[in-house]
């Protein structure tokens, strides 16, 4: 098997992306995967990760869509995740995440699929990236009937790959804070074996939320 590596693409010159912070609005879907020791590839250790698909939706600083997986931090680093794989498809999003935030954001394309039959939503996504697979994953929930509750936390990200050594910038610690209507859901990944995420194909999977209707401040 071989693994493409996750590596960030480069930025795109001379592209805008919206000042800090980033008010927020759409819906995430969650997994949450078990990764064991020397399962994971490169700088992938083992550990608890989440895999999510997101739409940021109409009232967003930006619109677009996004694929990411984050690994959780100990116990002493409070609620906190550090983005280990992400893309979208805005030049503008991946602008904005790598300057303010240093989340290595590339790009991709997806295809996303949602139909709702009473209570029940059932959401299909797909993303490539130059017509070669990354993931796919389908959900089924009712999270549209959840109350809103609030939600926090923080990514710790270290500095990007190519970043100035001399700048003397550590992790970067950025808070979000929202809220969002969620519930558990069912989910099903396929994820590429020659793909960047396939360190997550022998990964339990522990379970899944949607996280429905969230508004979010990040940054």
């Amino acid at each position: 098997m071989t693994t493409e590596p996750a590596g960030p693409e480069a930025p795109q010159q001379d592209v805008e992306h919206p000042a800090a912070p980033w008010r927020l609005v759409g819906s995430m879907w969650v997994t949450a995967f078990r990764v064991s020791d020397g399962a994971g590839a490169g700088s992938r250790p083992g550990g608890l990760y989440l895999a999510a698909f997101v739409q940021y939706a109409e009232g967003s600083v930006l619109t677009y869509s996004e694929l990411l997986v984050a690994r959780a931090l100990g116990r002493s680093q409070g609620r906190a995740v550090t983005i280990t794989d992400i893309w979208v498809d805005s030049p503008a999003s991946m602008a904005g995440g790598r300057e303010l935030w240093a989340i290595p954001k590339g790009l991709c394309d997806f295809d996303l699929d949602s139909a709702h039959r009473g209570p029940v939503s059932t959401t299909d996504w797909t993303a490539s990236r130059a017509r070669h697979p990354i993931a796919e994953a389908s959900f089924r929930d009712v999270s549209r009937l959840a109350p809103r509750v609030p939600f926090a936390g923080r990514t710790h990200q270290p500095p990007l790959p190519g970043a100035d050594p001399d700048a003397g910038r550590g992790d970067l610690v950025t808070r979000m804070r929202g809220t969002a209507r969620v519930l558990p859901a069912r989910a099903r990944w396929d994820l590429a074996a020659d793909g960047p995420l396939a360190y997550l194909r022998d990964a339990r999977q522990l379970g899944s939320v949607r996280v429905a209707d969230f508004r979010l401040d990040f940054g």
